[in-house]
């Protein structure tokens, strides 16, 4: 049973509902590059690094310009660390929330225009959640505008030596000018270990309590990889599933990239199978720190410069419409009066369910060491743990979705905080679509049915 989430890191999010083929590492990426096939997968990078000498372990497009999507937010976290290192601001500071802020899609914290939260929260909140309006609330907190932010995002990052990355905006929502490379994703990964020890552990948080919700982490690979401590996974249609993580046992420390993923859950098995096969490799001596030491952040009378437009190629073209088979009239809805998860569960469907192709993956026998292994759920927003309301059980996934598109115009004011997701059941052989509405607690989920049941709205709750 695989559980595929409709609360997602971009508004247009894909829930990819196809069955994993768990024991191919649901083979999806193609490290063509490395055994001389012609890729299919003209998103595809990735890129390991021993953490402690520099090694490269493994390259394939390294250097090619990816979009970060919410990668973006490591920059983000890495200028607001330095605010606090400086003291310019502490972990209490609270950071106000703009109406421009609170406007953005989700991803969202969903903090309404004129309200503040504090440094500590807003930290947590992106590593978690990726929150895009707080990202802008930050950006503005410490750069005065969003523009005068990402051109100082921009001015950091050749001060760190990614030499090949430009910022438009501090969230990472599509922009066609804002993009990165595998390499100098792994050179910030690597920086925010070195420079900001004392706040690095945040990038461990799995879940904090803000207000009446419980946020969890999008990285799945915390507790499931063996010495995972971060640090951040991204979406949007544009850019694949992304991910930078940093992996230390046994005196050994890396960090790997993957970029251009077709899945969230085929990302995570492709960066475990990475790691598992060129790990061994990793000294456990180092020579000190890799990245230079950071100078005083760069202000925005300092960095005019970084606004100027870099030559732009080995770009992939954005694809931000939905390109399936999602009723219209839905998608019309949608846009217009949908609460924001179950918004993001529409915009995100597939336009048809197709089977992965099977390509080649590192070659390391998902047996051969279970401390690199996870499962196959996807890391994307997924409902964990807590209770589901089950509104609808369908073999459609149209219908499944329609489902919850219309709990969510009837009942909104009951389901507008849930999470909304469709889990994948097989049952005989028969694939089913399960919608389903999730919530913290026993409490929560029973109040929520009986209320729907009240508005007609037939239900069940379980445990999930």
């Amino acid at each position: 049973m695989f559980v595929r989430t409709a609360s997602a890191e971009f508004f247009s999010q894909i829930l990819n509902l196809h069955r994993t083929v768990t024991i191919l590492f649901a083979a999806i990426f193609l490290v063509a590059a490395s055994l001389g096939q012609a890729s299919a997968n003209s998103r595809y990078a990735a890129y390991v690094m021993d953490a402690k000498t520099g090694k490269v372990l493994f390259s394939s497009n390294a250097d090619s310009r990816r979009y970060p999507a919410s990668l973006t937010k490591m920059m983000t976290l890495y200028l607001l660390f330095e605010g606090m290192k400086e003291g310019r601001y502490k972990s209490s500071s609270r950071i106000p929330v703009s109406a421009r802020a609170a406007a953005e899609p989700p991803t969202k914290l969903g903090v309404k225009a004129g309200g503040s939260i504090t440094v500590e929260h807003a930290i947590k909140a992106l590593i978690t959640r990726s929150a895009n309006d707080i990202s802008t609330a930050v950006a503005e907190f410490v750069g005065g505008s969003e523009q005068a932010f990402a051109r100082m995002m921009t001015a950091k990052a050749r001060q760190l030596g990614m030499t090949n990355t430009q910022y438009r905006n501090a969230h990472g929502l599509p922009n066609t000018e804002q993009y990165t490379t595998a390499r100098d994703q792994a050179i910030l990964g690597i920086a925010l270990r070195e420079h900001f020890p004392q706040y690095y552990t945040y990038f461990s948080t799995r879940s904090f309590k803000f207000g009446k919700q419980t946020i969890n982490s999008h990285n799945r690979l915390l507790g499931k990889l063996q010495g995972t401590d971060g640090i951040k996974t991204g979406y949007t249609r544009a850019s694949g599933f992304n991910i930078v993580t940093s992996v230390q046992r046994d005196g050994r420390s890396v960090v790997a990239v993957v970029m251009g993923g077709k899945s969230a859950a085929s990302r995570d098995q492709h960066v475990a199978a990475l790691i598992r096969d060129h790990f061994p490799q990793a000294s456990r001596r180092g020579g000190g720190n890799l990245v230079s030491a950071p100078r005083p952040a760069p202000r925005a009378q300092e960095v005019a410069a970084a606004s100027i437009a870099l030559p732009r190629r080995d770009i992939p073209v954005p694809s931000l419409r939905p390109d399936g088979e999602v009723d219209m009239q839905v998608a019309a809805y949608i846009q217009t009066q949908t609460p924001p998860a179950v918004a993001a569960a529409a915009a995100a469907m597939p336009s048809r369910v197709t089977p992965p192709a099977a390509v080649p993956v590192p070659t390391a026998s998902p047996a051969s060491d279970d401390r690199f292994a996870v499962d196959s759920m996807s890391t994307a927003s997924i409902q964990t743990s807590g209770w589901a309301v089950q509104i609808a059980s369908s073999t459609s996934q149209k219908e499944a979705l329609a489902a919850l598109v219309r709990a969510g115009k009837n009942a909104s004011g009951i389901v507008s905080d849930a999470n909304a997701f469709i889990e994948e059941f097989n049952n005989k052989g028969t694939l089913y679509y399960r919608a389903r509405f999730g919530f913290s607690s026993k409490n929560q989920a029973v109040n929520a049915c009986s209320a729907l049941k009240k508005q007609k709205i037939d239900c069940f709750t379980s445990a999930l």
